[in-house]
């Protein structure tokens, strides 16, 4: 088995909830190991309370960072900073970013250029780019336990997306019906690795997590866009457009 990812897991505590850090933790581990968690922000801020909270239990290093100037956020220097820092450590193979605020998106853009992964989680209100930018992007909605709601109610849990829903989404539609083509063999049938792997190189931002599905394959089921055999005894799904 290959040797898994080193991950720094970089936190804009100002921008995001502390409700989905273990569901980012669960997330990121499936690339590799967390082995830098650095979460920003003033912690003199009442506001961060919440996590204050989460730090020993995840084994986060705080990062201190004062307002030096009120209505600036000095967050994001200090962030972007940091980034690079650990950029150039040659200690790293992948970043995560964990922030709702598109003013990262540069800094996504230069740690791609080094042939560097980002993943990226943030609320539902994050902005298109910085969502766009990013490989994948996760609605942390989506990565919230039960019973972990914050108090404005921004981060519960979406629903997952029904047929009917998935089917009126036309661009994943497209997506989806386009990567089963370009990965299907003369039959028509295509290895899900494969559809899999279409999607990512095209589509880098793209997460079945952001439609209520851990697995594409659960999203391409619930979606009944496409026939479905599992091959292998069981170890390998194959898919065809049921269109054709």
């Amino acid at each position: 088995m290959p040797d898994k990812k080193r991950i720094a897991l970089l936190i804009d505590c100002d921008n995001v909830s502390h409700n989905s850090i273990e569901g980012v933790l669960e997330e990121l581990a499936k690339y590799g190991m967390v082995n830098v968690r650095h979460a920003h922000g003033d912690w003199n801020n009442q506001s961060l309370s919440g996590w204050a909270d989460k730090l020993h239990p995840y084994a986060i290093r705080p990062m201190q960072q004062f307002a030096y100037t009120k209505g600036k956020n000095a967050t994001d220097s200090a962030m972007i900073i940091d980034a690079m820092d650990l950029l150039y450590s040659n200690n790293i193979d992948a970043f995560a970013l964990m922030t709702s605020d598109s003013d990262f998106t540069p800094l996504v853009l230069r740690i791609l250029e080094n042939g560097m992964p980002v993943y990226g989680f943030g609320e539902k209100k994050t902005p298109q780019p910085f969502v766009d930018a990013c490989s994948p992007f996760i609605f942390t909605e989506n990565l919230v336990s039960d019973g972990k709601d914050d108090k404005k109610g921004d981060t519960k849990a979406l629903p997952k997306k029904d047929t009917k829903a998935l089917r009126r989404n036309t661009a994943l539609v497209r997506l989806l019906r386009t990567a089963v083509e370009q990965a299907a063999s003369e039959d028509g049938w295509a290895h899900m690795s494969k559809v899999g792997s279409y999607i990512s190189n095209n589509n880098s931002s793209f997460s079945s997590i952001n439609y209520g599905y851990k697995k594409l394959g659960d999203l391409i089921r619930a979606s009944e866009l496409f026939d479905i055999e599992m091959r292998n005894n069981g170890s390998a799904m194959y898919i065809k457009d049921n269109r054709k």
